[in-house]
């Protein structure tokens, strides 16, 4: 399962009414890895004014390995994360998660090119 959901929020989900800090909460309390991860490169962006910064240090096992894969492959999680931190996302290979200011359209497309995908390969990522 990609979250641990308290009786209460699957109670506000089935009445179609999910309040969005309580969604965060859920979020922050089952994949705290992808979550710090997060939050400290979007501090990084916020603090050096870059228009971008992303991660290039590989998570320490597999249990925050999968916290990514979760936190990033689910539409909902991703869209919930950006407009909480007020940033765009993205996402190569297994761990380099990059954060982008919301007005860097040409460097978040740059980013997410087929060409910036293989020239990030490198043999140690094979099995990531």
């Amino acid at each position: 399962m990609s979250l641990t959901v308290s009786p209460e929020l699957l109670k506000q989900a089935q009445d179609g009414k999910v309040d969005r800090s309580d969604f965060l909460a859920c979020v922050r309390e089952s994949l705290p890895y992808a979550w710090s991860l997060v939050s400290r490169l979007a501090a990084e962006r916020e603090q050096s004014g870059a228009v971008f910064v992303d991660n290039q240090i590989a998570p320490p096992d597999e249990a925050a390995y999968g916290q990514l894969f979760r936190a990033l492959a689910s539409t909902s999680i991703r869209e919930a994360l950006e407009a909480h931190f007020g940033v765009r996302l993205a996402f190569q290979n297994c761990h380099r998660v990059a954060v982008f200011d919301l007005g860097a359209e040409e460097a978040y497309a740059s980013f997410t090119t087929p060409e910036a995908q293989l020239l990030n390969q490198t043999p140690a990522l094979v099995n990531c």
